[in-house]
């Protein structure tokens, strides 16, 4: 799993990089201004999941998906961390249905 660093958007511009999403998924920054940008390239739908660690009246919070379209992109967040941080890293978890083909950013405006 690898952990993508997150990249501030600033008023003289970014130019992203993307990172190809790794087969066992990947972990990003937590924050109310974070969200991650899926690009998708393959010629299938791309599921994207965020772990949920949230608890509430004890039971858990079901897990975020969002469906990314063959040849589509998705901006995905913010990255709650009352939701989606681990408590052990402090990170949020993101896996992908199929990661070949799929690029992926971590940023922060």
């Amino acid at each position: 799993m690898a952990t993508l660093a997150t990249q501030a958007v600033a008023l003289a511009g970014l130019n992203p990089t993307y990172a190809s999403a790794a087969a066992g998924g990947d972990k990003v920054e937590c924050g109310d201004r974070n969200f991650i940008h899926v690009k998708n390239g393959s010629a299938s739908s791309v599921t994207v999941t965020l772990t949920a660690t949230a608890v509430v009246y004890g039971q858990a919070v079901s897990n975020l998906t969002v469906a990314v379209p063959a040849s589509g992109e998705r901006l995905i967040g913010p990255i709650q961390p009352g939701l989606l941080q681990n408590q052990t890293d402090g990170l949020c978890a993101v896996g992908y249905s199929a990661a070949a083909s799929v690029t992926v950013a971590s940023l922060r405006i």
